[in-house]
This record gives C-alpha cells, structure tokens and sequence, in this order.
C-alpha cells in the first residue's frame, strides 16, 4: 500500500510546528527572574506592587502571569499595537532582554487560590 501523501506532508508539518512552538517558548521563557526582579522593582512595582499583587485597582496582577502572554503584551505595549498611556513609556524603554527576563520573574513568583470559606 502507497503512504497517503496527504498524511505524510500534515505529519511533517505538526512535526515542525511542535518543534516552532518548543524553540520560541524557551526563547521567551530564557529570561534571568533575578535580573527581571530588579527591573520590576524600578519600573513596575509602583503599580504592580513589588511582588506582582497590584496595589492600584486599576492595575493587574502579574504574579505568576505566563511568560509567553506577558513578554507578547508587553511587546504590544512597546510597539503602540496594545494602547496605554502609562504602558507606552515604560514598555519604550524596554529591551527585549529586559522582556524576557520581567516576564521570567512574574512567572516565578507562585501564587494560590482558595475558595471563601
């Protein structure tokens, strides 16, 4: 019986987007936490609280935020797709090391959640 070649060619490529998908996330994900914290620290934490837990209402929380959502958000915010107009200037200054390694940080920080008694 002949292969499909249909089959053969959506194999190879699941193959290579599963592989795509494996490398752009290590990418992002690569970020130093030690180095994201001390970025934080001076450009988040006044709005995102020093430990990723917001302390203004209208700011989120970033505690434990995935790497890859955040690192694209901020990206957004840099670039002028995503609108803020606080976000704007802090995300302009922003270098993709600087992304990463923020991103890297609020994923470390781990969180929970328990129902009201």
């Amino acid at each position: 019986m002949t292969p499909n070649p249909f089959v053969m060619h959506s194999r190879r490529f699941f193959v290579l987007t599963f592989c795509l998908g494996i490398f752009f996330s290590q990418t992002v994900s690569a970020g130093d936490a030690s180095l994201g914290r001390q970025k934080a620290m001076m450009a988040c934490a006044v709005c995102h609280g020093p430990m990723g837990l917001a302390s203004m209402p209208s700011a989120p929380h970033l505690a434990g935020q995935v790497p890859d959502y955040l690192a694209e958000q901020l990206k957004n915010y840099r670039s002028g797709k995503r609108a803020h107009e606080v976000m704007a200037v802090i995300a302009k200054q922003l270098t993709d090391d600087d992304i990463a390694n923020l991103a890297a940080w609020y994923a470390s920080i781990k969180i929970s959640v328990e129902p009201n008694p």
